[in-house]
């Protein structure tokens, strides 16, 4: 992988975190979301 795509897949991980993480815990239920799979969602933005 070239440096640059590393550094896109990283914010595009961020940014997913970060958006997840802000959310409620009941809109985190609502689409069917644990706070638990929030990292493991937004790492797969990462790959």
């Amino acid at each position: 992988m070239n440096p640059i795509r590393i550094a896109k897949s990283w914010i595009s991980y961020r940014r997913t975190l970060n958006e997840l993480g802000s959310l409620s815990n009941q809109t985190l239920s609502d689409i069917g979301v644990s706070r638990y799979d929030i990292r493991n969602i937004a790492s797969r933005s990462f790959r």
